[in-house]
């Protein structure tokens, strides 16, 4: 069940009810018996899983995006040691 907050609009008292989806609306206070208005606040998001980085998505001029980034960086050290042997 979702979790509403009401504001009362003389006073300035909230409520708090968990109701269901099918209850009515609350709609005079406790306190004053002014009229009450329904807080809406901004969805709460959760997100599940390894993140968003600036690594998965393609930059500017590549077309490969993360396996260019990885790539030479990890053969690069091995063959740039072994070319400067010769």
């Amino acid at each position: 069940m979702p979790l509403y907050v009401y504001r009362c609009d003389s006073c300035g008292h909230e409520v708090e009810r968990l109701q269901r989806f099918s209850d009515p609306p609350l709609t005079t206070c406790e306190r004053c018996g002014g009229p009450l208005e329904k807080v809406l606040f901004p969805p709460g998001l959760q997100f599940k899983g390894t993140g968003w980085y600036v690594t998965d998505y393609a930059r500017k001029g590549t077309t490969s995006g993360r396996s260019t980034d990885t790539g030479p960086s990890e053969s690069g050290a091995s063959g740039s040691g072994a070319g400067k042997d010769d």
